[in-house]
């Protein structure tokens, strides 16, 4: 929790200190009341008193009341202001860290657990600050202070109120001991319970289609049934302390006018009226102490779970990146080489490489393609390029410069990237296809034009409503794959980057469509390297290279006709799509 509040700004702390002056200030005024209601009852009791002395000694009582509640208010207003700040500052501070994860990061935590530190975690330490800036500094003065005034009121009176003082605090002790281990247990079940939700939400498609409604209602009420147990103890284990409350509050009011009684009976006349005072005031002043512990106890509650969520967004912000920043600018000699040097690769948890030694070069203009079985890695060589991950062993150098060397923003304004999996953002066409920043000039809207063209997808494009300004729903639920696919390579070819990696793009395109743009879009980044994955042999049979991959190893690697004489898996392949004179005459 002490590391989160680093990010506290200037003004947040001023606030704080503002505060803190405030508060000090409502318990001295809070505290004058009993000693008014002393006088009060004093003048009562006593012959010959004036009712307007009564009434000025009211009076001022009265001020203090509405002195109080003033300051409450601001306090509030600052206590508030200060929280809101401080949780709006640490989920921007997590959102970019989470931005600045590579794919390995991002596996380690899971998305429905960055999701719920992002969101559910952030709130309860907003929760805390927000209470707790007004109760961890008032209980701790109005405790000290009610005590140095209530000392030399009485011995017996003392001594009850600190017994009833120590059986609060060994209740708070308790619920601490037995609640605390619990709540890390509460969150993973918030993040388990967020990916329950999380998957089948993106995946009710499917569910529907396979009839697994009872399936995953079954899954999600097994989760939300755990969670809810884990809540219900919890708060049954906090029930506790309001009966608490209540027993230590009334019980120390009447042991201490029982004490008085006794008292007062045995003294002597002349001090019976001084004596009631005291006690008038002790019970008063009990009442604050009590209170003041009773604050503290209502932090004692919040802290557990605040300090897990602390730890837990302490765990995304203090996460070191395995994709280190390089220094380098982008601006090489060379332009648009792509260069593989001895690459071998695996996962960080894995103990085989899924990729072994591979070394190839493709230089401006070429086109180099990538085939190979389910699994052979295609996907994973080409996602090195851009550093998603960092390749285990060898070097891969673009523009004749180590990837690893490059600023991330560099290599990546040098790359137009179109994904396996289409991904498209809540907006408009026309913002979908300018997305992000390429470090040239805004891409304007007939570069947005020509690229939707060149991607074929004009003709569905223009008779949608509103055209390149029609609405693109979250995840692009209101068109089709291919509209997707056609959408996201022109996002691509509207950046004019050096380097395309197509990750199997055409696959949801039907073959006139694929032939089309391959034609066009050939045209169209003739001076731009090109590296393709791809799983049919029509889409990369024209390509200048073309890698074969089997179980991560490169086992042929030349033109269509080469491989056809010399690599078995290659035309294995061929023949498995196309015929003969299809594949010989291409």
């Amino acid at each position: 929790m002490r590391r989160l509040f680093k990010n506290f700004t200037k003004q947040d702390l001023t606030f704080i200190g503002v505060c803190f002056v405030l508060i000090v200030l409502q318990v001295f005024l809070e505290l004058r009341m009993p000693e008014y209601m002393s006088e009060i009852t004093r003048l009562v009791q006593t012959e010959g008193s004036k009712i307007q002395d009564i009434i000025i000694q009211g009076a001022y009582m009265m001020l203090c009341a509405f002195g109080s509640l003033l300051l409450s208010f601001v306090v509030g207003y600052f206590a508030a202001n200060t929280a809101s700040n401080f949780s709006k500052i640490l989920r921007e501070k997590v959102f970019k860290k989470v931005l600045k994860f590579s794919t390995k990061e991002i596996k380690e935590f899971q998305t429905s657990s960055l999701i719920t530190r992002t969101t559910n975690d952030i709130t309860q330490v907003e929760m805390l600050i927000s209470m707790g800036l007004q109760m961890i500094v008032k209980s701790p003065i109005m405790a000290v202070w009610a005590i140095l005034k209530i000392l030399n009121k009485g011995f017996e009176w003392s001594i009850l109120t600190a017994c009833f003082v120590l059986v609060l605090l060994i209740t708070i002790g308790f619920l601490m001991i037995v609640v605390l281990p619990r709540f890390s247990r509460v969150q993973k079940l918030i993040d388990k319970i967020n990916g329950v939700t999380r998957e089948n939400l993106s995946g009710i498609r499917v569910i529907k289609a396979f009839n697994a409604e009872e399936f995953q209602k079954a899954r999600f009420e097994e989760t939300n049934n755990d969670l809810t147990k884990m809540q219900l103890f919890n708060q049954r284990c906090f029930s506790i302390m309001q009966p608490v409350m209540n027993i230590i509050m009334h019980g120390l009011t009447l042991g201490i006018y029982l004490i008085g009684a006794y008292i007062i009976e045995e003294a002597l006349m002349s001090e019976k009226i001084t004596l009631f005072s005291n006690m008038v005031v002790f019970s008063s002043y009990g009442m604050q102490v009590i209170s003041s512990f009773l604050m503290l106890a209502m932090i004692f509650m919040m802290w557990p779970r605040a300090n897990v969520s602390a730890k837990r967004i302490n765990e995304v912000l203090e996460k070191e990146e395995s994709i280190i920043d390089g220094e380098f600018d982008g601006k090489t000699k060379e332009v648009g080489t792509v260069e593989f040097k001895n690459v071998s690769f695996k996962y960080p948890d894995a103990d085989e490489y899924l990729l072994k030694n591979i070394s190839f070069k493709v230089n401006k203009g070429e086109t180099i393609a990538f085939i190979g079985s389910t699994g052979s890695g295609k996907s994973t060589l080409i996602n090195l390029v851009p550093r998603f991950y960092d390749a285990t062993d060898g070097e891969i150098l673009i523009d004749g410069v180590n990837v690893k060397e490059y600023k991330e923003e560099s290599l990546h304004n040098k790359i137009g990237y179109v994904p396996q999996k289409a991904v498209m953002f809540t907006g408009t066409v026309s913002s979908n296809v300018s997305y992000g920043d390429n470090g040239c000039e805004e891409i304007t809207k007939e570069k947005i034009k020509e690229a939707i063209k060149v991607a074929q997808g004009e003709d569905f494009v223009l008779k949608m409503d509103k055209t390149y300004d029609a609405h693109i729903a979250r995840g692009g639920t209101n068109i089709s794959g291919g509209q997707k696919q056609r959408l996201a390579i022109a996002r691509a070819i509207a950046r004019d980057p050096e380097i395309y990696i197509f990750d199997d793009s055409f696959s949801a395109l039907d073959y006139k469509t694929d032939s089309v743009l391959r034609k066009e879009l050939k045209k169209y980044t003739n001076n731009a390297t090109s590296l393709i994955v791809a799983q049919r042999i029509g889409t990369i049979m024209n390509a200048d290279t073309i890698v074969v991959l089997d179980n991560g190893e490169c086992v042929g690697i030349g033109s269509h006709k080469e491989l056809l004489k010399n690599c078995p898996v290659y035309k294995e392949i061929a023949l498995s799509q196309l015929s003969e004179e299809e594949i010989y005459n291409a």
